[in-house]
């Protein structure tokens, strides 16, 4: 007879869980509650039954500091309370420390990420995919290690970019591998509108002939990584070395070849690192040091599927376009699929819940009760129409610009001048029924006017996808952290 032990692990029927020697309890915990003389083997039970009731109150002392406190203060208070000195021999379980150390998206993607190679964290596809169109994953994995040939064979049957879908990442599923740098720049192309693309391609072709190599396409994966450096957090230098061998796959710095004059300013996008670095000198100089950059990067399905399994194929701006255009495609696919059950559409209902999904929003009961009251007569909202919507929300910062307008002139905003913001802003035009919808969803105070600034807001929000689900996985990672820290330093 068996059942289960730790790690999964079978144990005999006979032998006690924790195995011997069992943690020492507290002094006060003897003292307080002596274990009566001729109870016999009911002694063991009680001793057990006392270190249950510790762990419990352990436990939930680590959760009330996880919900009190800050994500700035976490990493202090384990810092200072919990020893690190634990080990553990699970491939994930060794290094969970580590986001401690870790900004939002390095944790988002190590949580996501399945795959090891020489010691670098990858994600496929598939992991890709479900991190942006899930709070969390669905059970804990651990990163399965991959062999040179694995890895050979995986870009073997990496397709060219002229074979290029908005399928691509559900047909590869996990026949891929993505880097920590490739991921920042995917999510980039989420959030971007198709006037981006144009500026991305420039951006990336230094020598101005229309076509990007993979020298060129490299220096990227720099200027992500020199913008990651500005924003990591402080700590055990040993981590964050630890931290950055996972995620870029090698210790030493490249900062210095990106390095120029006035460069700490106020905090920039990703996008804004990449737009503002244009100037001649910093591609010329990171064009001295592509060499050194591409020795120290494997190849990725990324770097394949654009410059061919040699490397040397170049790629031009309309397979560029056609890439992000499908990306951004493919993964509103997923979401709306996700609602729709096979039918042309999804409810109103459903729609605001997947605009709220995101979002640092509590309580989103309020605003799909204004849809339920509201729109009674359910008639759907087609792809094509929740394409549209989410492309604008690609361009809210000028669409924000456009409604400030109507704010200093102290105008009321309603549907006919939301759907002309819109049109100025973006050039597209949404459905008399789509701006219906949405202001049914944020006319709090039911007066046929949207809630401007509550609007502007919760859609900024939904624009950086996984924030919400980031902090629940956060979390629970680092509550999980801490019992286990506990638990091996008793």
């Amino acid at each position: 007879m068996f059942r289960s032990g730790r790690g999964g692990e079978s144990l005999p029927h006979h032998q006690h869980w924790p195995p011997s020697p069992t943690p020492s309890l507290p002094s006060w915990w003897c003292s307080a509650m002596p274990v009566p003389l001729g109870w016999g083997r009911n002694a063991t039970m009680m001793t057990l039954i006392l270190n249950a009731i510790h762990l419990s109150l352990t436990f939930i002392s680590c959760l009330i500091m996880i919900l009190e406190c800050s994500t700035s203060c976490k990493a202090l208070i384990f810092h200072a309370i919990v020893p690190l000195s634990f080990k553990v021999t699970e491939n994930r379980s060794e290094f969970e420390d580590l986001d401690l150390y870790a900004t939002s998206r390095e944790q988002r993607f190590r949580i996501f990420a399945s795959l090891e190679f020489e010691g670098q964290l990858y994600m496929t596809p598939y992991d890709f995919i479900k991190s942006v169109t899930s709070d969390e994953p669905k059970c804990g994995k651990k990163w399965r290690s991959l062999s040179k040939q694995e890895l050979n064979q995986i870009l073997m049957e990496t397709p060219p970019v002229w074979k290029g879908s908005s399928k691509l990442f559900r047909n590869l599923r996990d026949k891929g591998v993505i880097s920590y740098t490739e991921y920042l720049f995917l999510l980039c192309i989420l959030t971007k509108p198709h006037a981006g693309f144009r500026i991305a391609f420039n951006m990336f072709d230094t020598d101005g002939n229309e076509m990007v190599d993979k020298k060129e396409f490299l220096v990227l994966q720099e200027i992500f990584r020199k913008k990651n450096e500005k924003r990591e957090r402080k700590g055990d230098e040993e981590k964050r070395a630890m931290l950055r061998l996972q995620l870029y796959g090698y210790h030493t710095s490249t900062s210095s070849v990106l390095k120029t004059e006035g460069e700490e300013h106020a905090p920039r996008s990703y996008w804004d690192t990449l737009r503002r670095s244009t100037s001649q000198a910093l591609f010329s100089d990171l064009a001295e040091h592509g060499d050194d950059i591409t020795s120290l990067l494997s190849d990725t399905t990324l770097l394949v599927h654009f410059f061919g399994k040699k490397g040397k194929a170049e790629l031009n701006f309309e397979d560029f376009y056609r890439f992000m255009d499908n990306l951004q495609t493919e993964v509103l696919e997923i979401e709306f699929l996700t609602y729709s059950n096979g039918m042309n559409t999804i409810s109103e209902e459903d729609f605001a819940r997947i605009l709220l999904r995101y979002t640092n929003v509590e309580n989103t009961s309020s605003y799909l009760e204004n849809v339920r009251c509201r729109i009674p007569e359910e008639k759907g909202i087609t792809f094509d129409e929740f394409r549209s919507f989410f492309q604008f929300l690609n361009n809210l910062e000028d669409f924000a610009i456009a409604m400030q307008m109507y704010n200093f002139a102290n105008r009321s905003i309603g549907q006919d001048e939301f759907k002309r913001a819109v049109y100025v802003a973006t050039g597209l035009k949404l459905s008399p029924h789509l701006v219906n919808t949405v202001f049914k969803i944020f006319d709090v105070d039911r007066d046929d006017q949207l809630s401007y600034k509550e609007f502007i807001g919760v859609m900024k929000d939904r624009l950086h996808r996984g924030s919400r689900g980031y902090k629940t996985v956060q979390r629970y990672t680092t509550f999980k952290s801490c019992v286990k820290k506990e638990l091996y330093s008793r």
